[in-house]
């Protein structure tokens, strides 16, 4: 289990790639970061909204379609989902297609 330290850290990481992917994509999405909550505001003026859930060590992706809630997995380096294990990345790239129809490439 990671210590709180470390889950700040790999949050701030995540959300901070994610605003790059942003910056340097060719779509039309905005986004704003307050608080440690990540808010992307897609064309069509939904909205994808990305936060850390401290006390349970999670980060936590809300879409129209639901709630995702993810876990830091040591073994695949990455966030993973706590019901299916998908990873975070591509948990989010499905919600932007789905809601606005663009994907980012997050490093």
């Amino acid at each position: 289990m990671m210590n709180e330290s470390e889950f700040h850290q790999r949050v701030d990481a995540t959300l901070l790639a994610i605003e790059e992917a942003i910056d340097e994509s060719e779509g039309d999405l905005d986004y704003e970061n307050a608080a440690g909550i990540l808010t992307l505001t897609l064309a069509n003026g939904s909205q994808i909204i990305i936060n850390r859930q401290t006390p349970v060590r999670q980060l936590w992706l809300a879409v129209r379609s639901g709630g995702y809630h993810f876990d830091w997995s040591e073994a695949a380096g990455d966030w993973v989902g706590d019901r299916d294990g998908a990873p975070f990345d591509a948990v989010l790239n499905q919600a932007l297609l789905a809601q606005g129809g663009e994907t980012l490439k997050i490093a």
